[in-house]
């Protein structure tokens, strides 16, 4: 069987790789980006054309936008009708447009994200405007090409009186290639573009004195100038757009924020929904109410305030977290010479200029040709008026038209064209009025001839051509500035306190990580110990306190967590309230262990820490401040030395302070040493040696007591025998740090004591002891005698039927008359 010799066979990577390398090429050019002469995408090129063509323009009457995307579509543009309607629509709309090309009658859309009428409904037009991009387009000055079917020319490029590219920006994406042009002030571009011309070498510092920025259709302000000079300079940017606001004074010594201007492309709708759900959330405290004010006079957003809020911090909080201020970013790619191109400010003036150079040349050479053809019948015409009665002869005498003007060429050495007119010429002209209107004729030509000739000659004649009809658009488009361009920067402080109304709550903090806050009224008519914790958790912290207060959570892996009070869930009492993994990852086993709460995060005072492996240090609290990633990632206050390392202990001292430290280790080793020899470290340092622990001994935990106070301190001992004894601080002697210590348990050979737990006290106290088996058991410290540094005390559970002793805690003191001490620890 014959093989078709059209079929070819070839690899998929080939086929995919030409086809998709056609395609890419095809949106680049063709589609999504514009062309750096007009500024202009393909459709929007078409679109205006062909509402040109089709007499839809300015000085006419509106035409249903639907006979316009109809004419689009059937000649020049083969796509769908909603894209060209789309695009018709956005060349109308003066929120997205600098200087709108096309004028609508009927809905073309919102600031608010409504879409436009449909088109049956809506009439279009091209605006006056545009008509300065069109201009000329018949004397020859673009190249014209055939369109998709092959039977309507259209233009390459439109002859463009003004850079468009620069004036009404452009957004686009296509394969590979994105584009973010924002607009600007006509008047600024022209005489920008008027001083490049003039000095061809001028810097981008000398271009910028007449382009100062970006002029957005919907004002607003710029903050600072460095990304707009780097924009212009490499084509790539980023600068910070705020809306214009101000605060007023109302009724009832109270404020609200006005918004009369909000950045380029930001939905008025959608921003004033997230300002009232700021409010709603109560995200911040202070704002009564939002409303839309917009209407015909202008844009308003009124931000009403309650009595006595910080009116300025309110705005600082909004602008940081709405789109009242929004980063805008240069991508300034276009079309050069077929080619995508990333564009500074004094290329796209540079290659409108050669455009506009080789627009008016091309007139110049049209209008010439013209003048230059109709010279030369008007010349024949007077030549044929000084012989008329030859002519007149010649002419009867012919056989026909042809002939005549045959015999004409031949007879008196008239020119084809010529001959045409003479013999064309009706017998009314013969007047000596007309031969009079024929000499003037032939005067104004040859002015024009040489003005022309100039002009195409002369480059200096030609600039200044070009120049004047610069500066005409400029007068009659030119339009002053409407966006602000503030040299202040964009940064914005916020006390965030100061939006947070003060109001007491209940806070908890449980040590397997569950925090909540509830207000006091939800707490008091809750049961007391319905806490809403899970079965084995344990209260760690709980506290009446304000909304403005921070939280410092210590876990056991020398990690700590910061929260503001007012950041915490709100839920009721009996409710078990968020869990830190829900924001923060914690480990497996990792526990809180110590909650600090603190109104000002000033305050000059250290930490002390100290864990089960033998290391301690001081941690200045200005060096434990939250990071800006504070809601999701723990700080480390203490660095583990291993992976068994554990966090035993956190207290909170002042820089002054003279207090004493006494560690206990399970080997029954008691180190007391002052704190002062304990050296600041920073946060990630693992700090130095609390102790000199042998191989198997660790630190089970210390004692925080004021020197003077020495003499009234006990400290009760569990061990994991199930042992009880308690002993006066003072035997433990006084040392430097990193010792070995002293004793204050008896070594027996056999079954040693070790310390499970222990706990210190003034005065008496029932203790609260819990075992391994989560057996509770009360000690009353009074039913004990006070025993010496060497002696093991006496049995009070049995490890084998109890479990082994965990934890010894106080609880109420026992009234025997004692003072209580226990505020000293």
């Amino acid at each position: 069987m014959a093989t078709d010799q059209r079929i070819r066979e070839m690899p998929l990577e080939q086929v995919m790789g030409e086809r998709f390398g056609r395609y890419s090429k095809y949106i680049i050019q063709e589609r999504a980006l514009p062309d750096i002469r007009d500024g202009l995408k393909p459709v929007q090129r078409r679109i205006l054309y062909a509402m040109y063509q089709d007499g839809n323009t300015y000085d006419k009457p509106f035409k249903k936008a639907a006979k316009a995307v109809g004419n689009i579509m059937g000649n020049f543009h083969p796509h769908g009708d909603s894209s060209i309607y789309g695009a018709l629509v956005h060349l109308s709309q003066d929120w997205k447009m600098r200087e709108p090309l096309v004028e609508m009658h009927g809905n073309n859309g919102s600031m608010d994200g409504d879409g436009p009428a449909a088109m049956r409904y809506t009439e279009s037009r091209l605006n006056k405007i545009s008509n300065m991009l069109l201009q000329d387009i018949d004397k020859d000055t673009v190249n014209m090409v055939l369109n998709f079917d092959d039977t309507e020319y259209e233009p390459t490029v439109l002859p463009a009186k003004f850079p468009n590219l620069l004036v009404n920006g452009s957004t686009g994406i296509s394969a590979g290639y994105a584009t973010e042009i924002p607009p600007h002030n006509l008047g600024e571009v022209i005489d920008a573009t008027i001083y490049l011309l003039k000095h061809p070498d001028a810097t981008l510092d000398d271009l910028m004195k007449f382009v100062k920025g970006p002029d957005f259709p919907t004002g607003a302000i710029i903050m600072g100038t460095k990304g707009i000079k780097e924009a212009y300079e490499t084509g790539r940017g980023r600068i910070q757009v705020r809306a214009k606001t101000s605060i007023q004074e109302i009724r009832g010594h109270r404020q609200e924020i006005i918004a009369t201007e909000i950045p380029f492309d930001v939905n008025k709708a959608l921003l004033v929904k997230k300002i009232d759900e700021i409010r709603l959330n109560r995200e911040i405290d202070g704002i009564a109410e939002v409303r839309d004010e917009t209407d015909r006079h202008g844009l308003s957003i009124v931000i009403e305030l309650k009595k006595d809020a910080d009116a300025q911090n309110i705005l600082n909080y909004l602008f940081k977290n709405t789109d009242l201020q929004v980063s805008y970013n240069f991508n300034m790619v276009a079309i050069d010479h077929m080619t995508p191109v990333q564009v500074g400010l004094k290329r796209i003036l540079s290659s409108y200029l050669e455009h506009d150079e080789e627009v008016v040349k091309k007139r110049t050479k049209y209008d010439l040709d013209k003048a230059e053809a109709r010279l030369e019948i008007i010349q024949g015409l007077i030549h044929a008026m000084d012989i008329l009665d030859q002519v007149i002869k010649t002419i009867r005498a012919s056989k026909n038209k042809s002939d005549a003007k045959k015999n004409l060429i031949s007879e008196y050495k008239f020119t084809d064209r010529q001959a045409e007119a003479i013999v064309s010429l009706q017998l009314y002209r013969l007047t000596n009025t007309d031969v009079d209107a024929l000499i003037a004729e032939q005067k104004d030509l040859n002015d024009k001839v040489a003005v022309y000739k100039k002009l195409l000659s002369d480059r200096a004649t030609l600039e200044k051509q070009i120049i004047k009809e610069l500066r005409a658009v400029k007068k009659e488009f030119g339009n002053p500035r409407r966006t602000e361009i503030s040299s202040q920067s964009a940064k914005v402080k916020i006390d965030e306190k100061a939006l947070v109304a003060d109001e007491q709550v209940r806070v908890l903090v449980s040590r397997d990580g569950y925090l909540k806050r509830s207000s006091l009224r939800s707490y008091q008519s809750t049961e007391s110990g319905d806490n809403g914790l899970p079965d084995g958790d344990k209260v760690i912290y709980e506290k009446t306190m304000s909304t403005l207060a921070n939280l410092y959570i210590f876990t056991n892996k020398g990690n700590v967590i910061y929260r503001p009070v007012h950041e915490l869930t709100e839920t009721k009492w009996k409710e078990t309230g968020q869990h830190l993994s829900q924001e923060i990852g914690l480990q497996g086993d990792e526990q809180i262990i110590r909650v600090f709460a603190f109104d000002k995060l000033d305050q000059d005072v250290d930490f002390i820490l100290a864990t089960n492996d033998g290391y301690i240090k001081r941690l200045k609290l200005e060096n434990l401040q939250p990071t800006r990633t504070y809601k999701s990632r723990a700080i480390t206050a203490m660095k583990m030395k291993t992976a068994d390392s554990r966090l035993l202990q956190v207290d909170l001292v002042s820089p002054s302070s003279k207090k004493e430290i006494t560690l206990f280790t399970n080997r029954a080793y008691a180190i007391r040493y002052d704190i002062s020899e304990i050296p600041e470290s920073g946060a990630k340092a693992v700090g130095v040696k609390s102790a000199n622990l042998k191989d198997d001994d660790f630190v089970v935990g210390y004692v925080l007591v004021d020197p003077e106070f020495i003499d009234l301190i006990k400290v009760g001992i569990i061990t994991q025998r199930g042992a009880f004894k308690q002993f006066e601080l003072k035997l433990v002697n006084k040392v430097s740090r990193a010792k070995r210590g002293v004793l204050v348990l008896r070594e027996l050979k056999t079954k040693p004591h070790r310390i499970a737990a222990f706990t210190s006290y003034g005065q008496n106290h029932i203790l609260h002891m819990t075992t391994s088996s989560d057996r509770h058991m009360d000690l009353k410290t009074n039913e004990f005698p006070l025993g010496d540094r060497y002696s093991n005390g006496s049995f009070v559970i049995d490890p084998t039927v109890d479990g082994t002793p965990k934890s010894l805690e106080l609880g109420r003191p026992t009234s025997d008359g004692n003072e209580d001490v226990s505020e000293l620890f």
